[in-house]
């Protein structure tokens, strides 16, 4: 099954592309793209450059580029030219990028004097929206870098998690439950950007209380190459309170049915926050932990509650 677009899509950010149906001009014949990329329309020029006068845009949120993918497109390029412009917007003395960073480090690797591009005028959060879309939309982010840059939009520009969702087209409780993963330690974010803990590996994790008790489970699952449900089982033999004083890797087992644990997790990812499920013989309680008034609001409205 094609997997759907994203909301907006890369074209609706920028305000020369064009509605569906409206011819486009096409773009040279010196140029190549292994993926898609926003199309010239009758009102943009696409003009060369010299690839010495653009610079890589900080917004970027993708930090890894991949040698080997890029000696690839490098190779395509080399052999059939850049199809698809680089997007820039223009700082003065130099180019900025908008889209198109992986045909602008490949350029480089060939040595290519000049590249097209098209410019275009954009502030920073349309920059680094654009920059998410493209990413995301290509699946090239790792879950890091992904909440790294719902982060930068909610901080820098002062965004909700709603409005963050809307921009790059996911659901509220994908990027609340992608801005959870920063909560983790540092160590256990590097095991996840380089794919040796999933994101399901991470949200169980995250159920522990403190960076102590995260970081022994994490070893864990590394030395022993758990699973998820594994790791849910680990996580539930630690006590509330976390390790005890025996060293640095012991636990103490509690007795904690597995179907409350599942369960637990669920909550989590339905509130995208920590939640804390008790449950003893039909009875307990449910802890929905927020940390300022708009998590509150998100929640509130997941449950159904009206903040007047």
């Amino acid at each position: 099954m094609a997997k759907p677009a994203l909301g907006r899509g890369l074209g609706a950010l920028l305000s020369g592309s064009s509605p569906a149906g409206k011819p486009t001009t096409p773009a040279p014949p010196a140029t190549n793209l292994s993926s898609p990329a926003p199309m010239p329309d009758t009102h943009e020029r696409v003009q060369r450059v010299a690839l010495g006068r653009i610079r890589p845009c900080s917004f970027q949120p993708r930090k890894k580029f991949s040698e080997e993918a890029l000696r690839e497109l490098a190779d395509s390029i080399k052999e059939q030219g850049i199809v698809q412009p680089l997007i820039v917007r223009d700082k003065g003395d130099h180019f900025e990028l908008i889209a198109g960073e992986r045909r602008w480090r490949a350029s480089q690797l060939l040595g290519l004097p000049e590249v097209p591009v098209i410019v275009r005028q954009a502030d920073d959060r349309a920059v680094l929206e654009l920059a998410l879309i493209e990413n995301l939309q290509r699946e090239n982010l790792n879950p890091i870098e992904e909440a790294h840059g719902y982060a930068q939009l909610i901080e820098q520009f002062q965004l909700k998690q709603e409005e963050v969702a809307t921009k790059v087209g996911k659901s509220r409780a994908v990027v609340a439950n992608a801005l959870r993963l920063l909560r983790l330690v540092p160590a256990i974010q590097e095991a996840l950007r380089d794919g040796l803990l999933s994101v399901g590996h991470a949200k169980v994790i995250l159920g522990l209380p403190n960076e102590k008790q995260q970081k022994v489970a994490a070893d864990r699952v590394l030395k022993d190459g758990l699973n998820v449900r594994q790791t849910e089982a680990l996580v539930a033999r630690f006590q509330t309170r976390g390790l005890t004083g025996k060293g640095p890797g012991s636990i103490t087992p509690l007795a904690t049915d597995a179907n409350v644990v599942d369960l637990e997790n669920r909550l989590r990812e339905r509130f995208g926050t920590k939640v804390r499920l008790k449950y003893s013989q039909g009875k307990g309680s449910v802890e929905i932990a927020f940390f300022n008034d708009d998590d509150l609001e998100r929640i509130l409205q997941i449950v159904g509650v009206k903040v007047d």
